[in-house]
């Protein structure tokens, strides 16, 4: 069965035998498929995405989607979490959703969002956050929410909740303490502009490399580092090639769980309410998970020797050099009143 194995579908109206049941198909992959004949009710299957393993958070979040979807809809409903990359990156997952096709709940970065909602990438923002304590109180204020409006009115893509928690630190093949000896560094970083401008304000020369590409692109000198959370980086295992961790701590992400517009107004009722109750419970459940994991992992890592955590010595010297870039990045996306409330928490 097609639809099962996220290949395409037959057009609506075409009729398909599968084990004497006949199957009259929605739409595409992702949809669901109406009996009319041999069963009493609506077979559901919904796919997913990840590009990491079991262990990895983003991937337990989603499990826990499911879970929580399954308990509160309280009918028979199936899943199919595609793990590994197997559908591609996360900018792919993204671009399915919005088309229905393939994939219809995933945890995306916010950088992948931009090319339909230019205020999106301020989630991603270096920076943007202070520590742990102030980027909870912005979730909790739920002031990404504008944000949320943007993506699915241009995008048609439903952000459930946020997931995320790791704090992103540089991953380089030599010790980093200092401005001094972070200018001129040669670092993979996210497509979205503000990636670039940001380090580029703090002396470094960023530059935009596929994520499946950096392991390869340190290893062969090309760059000399990239950034990244704790799982990411034991995921990838970038610290075999970029073993010093220089802590400049410079976000704490926030991974958006998402899911299809698309497909969401194909589901019934009682099943949308539970897919909104489930994505904002898991997300947070995700959230929590990353944030107490990932300093615990680092730690992990570096006890085994397989990299070093070096202190950056001059982190608030980081703020101010970034902060009018984050100014001016709010300005140009239409952002700012959102910025603006962020940065007032205290």
């Amino acid at each position: 069965m097609w639809h099962e194995r996220g290949g395409p579908a037959p057009d609506a109206g075409d009729l398909q035998e599968e084990n004497d049941v006949w199957i009259f198909w929605l739409g595409g992959v992702g949809s669901s498929a109406l009996c009319v004949a041999g069963c009493s009710e609506q077979t559901i299957t919904l796919h997913g995405a990840v590009q990491f393993a079991d262990e990895h958070p983003y991937n337990q979040a989603l499990l826990k989607f499911e879970e929580l979807t399954r308990k509160y809809y309280g009918k028979p409903i199936e899943f199919v979490l595609h793990r590994n990359s197997e559908l591609g990156l996360e900018k792919d997952y993204f671009a399915y959703m919005n088309q229905g096709i393939s994939v219809d709940y995933a945890i995306v970065s916010p950088s992948h969002m931009s090319t339909f909602a230019p205020t999106a990438p301020l989630m991603d923002t270096p920076f943007l956050f202070r520590d742990y304590e102030h980027w909870r109180k912005v979730l909790d204020a739920d002031l990404l929410a504008p944000i949320a409006a943007q993506v699915a009115e241009r995008a048609d893509v439903m952000l459930l909740g946020y997931a995320g928690g790791g704090v992103r630190n540089l991953i380089v093949n030599r010790p980093v303490h200092d401005l001094a000896q972070l200018r001129g560094l040669k670092m993979r970083v996210m497509g979205a502009p503000i990636q670039t401008q940001t380090f580029q304000a703090i002396g470094a020369a960023p530059t935009v490399i596929a994520y499946a590409e950096v392991y390869n692109a340190i290893q062969t000198g090309v760059i000399d580092g990239a950034e990244n959370e704790a799982f990411g980086i034991a995921q990838m295992k970038f610290y075999e090639v970029g073993p010093h961790i220089s802590q400049t701590e410079h976000a704490i992400s926030v991974r958006p769980l998402c899911f299809s517009g698309k497909t969401f107004r194909r589901l019934p009722e009682d099943l949308q309410a539970a897919i909104v109750r489930a994505g904002k419970e898991a997300a947070a459940f995700g959230r929590e998970l990353e944030a107490t994991e990932s300093r615990k992992l680092l730690e992990q890592l570096a006890s085994e020797g397989k990299l070093q955590l070096v202190e950056f010595r001059e982190r608030e010297k980081l703020l101010e050099l970034t902060a009018p870039v984050r100014q001016a990045f709010a300005r140009e996306v239409g952002a700012e009143e959102v910025y603006t409330r962020i940065d007032a928490i205290r």
